[in-house]
């Protein structure tokens, strides 16, 4: 058994509530289970219990044995002082207050029935995948859809603490922001790291001021990149390098040391090459990029923005000095949707909430235009029943399996916490 089970008892109240009874023989009733805070120091806060004919205002702790109270060390802990009432499955000890006096304990297995212990056996013993693929497509479309919307924000938020920490940097520079989140995602997941670390080793007023010339900020991407250290005859190259170290000199900073760019198992197209081109011909076209990103509501918007392909050189070349058949190399409408997923989505999150305005409902329309991802997750929910339409749902999928289904954190979602009531 865990905590979270006897948390969900008693935030729910699933149990016998009628004629509770303290160990020692007073008579509980609830007037007030408290707040589920999920954070440091007691599980419920601000619970109304009368015990005896005294009411009482305090907080609440659970446990599954009495003496966890010892083992957590709570005694030592001034949070603890105002607990009111411990609740636990199994009573093995009294717990003191810091008056010396016994904190009230209810043991909850005595009013806990049977069958909803069994069911909650159930739903967590492992089976497979996950706890309820046997069980979760019988759930109602509407309460998946409430807590798709939940997932989605949840996950949006976890990814804007990533963006706020990259403004602090920048001092609140956000179009230098949105350069190192489209160079993360345009180096995807071999090379991303890679580029979001050379991004943000170029000050952004250089890509700024040198835009209007593309083999100036191809240079910088290359230079920066590494790319340019070594010598090699072909002409293009030897303009880059030159013009990489023309900048760095008239702007005075340094070159940083930056693990190499990878370009094994990758196919040609997405070569670090071709996506750094690519990056540069969108700073190229785009001298106010984050505005024109910030007020885009539509994918047709964003494909507009986006329709850019290579300088003339990579047209017909992969690699300095190996040329190839001509290609314009465009970005995908599939790559230009992971853009929307990984970059657009998060900075108009993050930057609105920022203003302190609510664009809920325009980001999720958003990606509802965006076509669903397709990995081995989004596929597996799909085989119990699941199935996806649209980026928005697997964003929320994500989420769901990567915070709670993979944690067991089944008490604390919408999915679990139905299926255990129907059960």
């Amino acid at each position: 058994m865990k905590e979270d089970f006897l948390h969900y008892i008693w935030k729910y109240k699933k149990f016998a509530i009628s004629d509770l009874k303290s160990v020692s023989g007073e008579v509980i009733s609830i007037v007030n289970c408290g707040q589920y805070t999920q954070l440091a120091g007691p599980d419920f806060f601000n619970a109304q219990v009368v015990i005896g004919n005294q009411k009482w205002a305090g907080n609440v702790e659970i446990h599954i044995k009495s003496s966890d109270w010892y083992v957590h060390h709570h005694e030592k802990d001034e949070a603890y002082d105002n607990i009111i009432l411990h609740v636990v499955w199994e009573h093995d000890t009294d717990v003191f207050n810091k008056n010396n006096h016994p904190i009230p304990v209810l043991e909850l297995k005595e009013y806990v029935s049977k069958d909803i212990y069994e069911n909650y056996q159930s739903l967590v013993t492992p089976k497979s995948w996950i706890y309820c693929e046997k069980q979760i497509a019988t759930i109602d479309e509407f309460l998946i859809s409430n807590w798709q919307e939940r997932l989605f924000f949840e996950r949006l938020e976890r990814k804007s603490k990533a963006i706020y920490d990259l403004v602090e940097t920048t001092n609140q520079d956000w179009e230098a922001v949105l350069f190192a989140l489209l160079a993360k995602n345009f180096g995807l997941n071999t090379n991303g790291e890679i580029f979001f670390k050379l991004a943000t080793s170029i000050p952004f007023a250089v890509i700024r001021k040198e835009s209007f010339e593309v083999e100036n900020v191809e240079a910088m991407l290359f230079g920066a990149s590494g790319l340019l250290d070594i010598d090699k005859e072909d002409n293009y190259f030897k303009d880059l390098k030159f013009r990489f170290y023309y900048l760095l000199h008239k702007y005075q900073f340094e070159k940083k040391q930056i693990e190499p760019v990878q370009f094994f198992k990758h196919r040609p197209d997405n070569f670090p090459t071709i996506r750094l081109s690519q990056l540069a011909n969108v700073y190229h076209l785009h001298q106010n990029l984050f505005s024109k990103i910030i007020s885009v509501t539509t994918v047709s918007e964003v494909y507009t923005l986006f329709t850019v392909s290579v300088s003339e050189y990579w047209q017909s070349h992969y690699q300095f000095d190996k040329e190839s058949p001509k290609k314009k190399k465009p970005l995908s409408k599939s790559f230009i949707g992971l853009l929307i997923i990984n970059t657009i989505i998060p900075i108009q999150f993050a930057y609105a909430k920022s203003q302190g305005k609510e664009i809920s409902e325009n980001l999720i329309e958003l990606l509802r235009e965006v076509a669903p991802e397709s990995n081995s997750i989004i596929e597996k929910f799909a085989s119990f029943g699941i199935k996806s339409k649209n980026a928005f749902e697997t964003q929320s999928l994500l989420q769901l399996k990567n915070e709670y289904c993979n944690h067991s954190k089944c008490l604390d979602c919408a999915i679990g916490i139905e299926l255990l009531k129907n059960n």
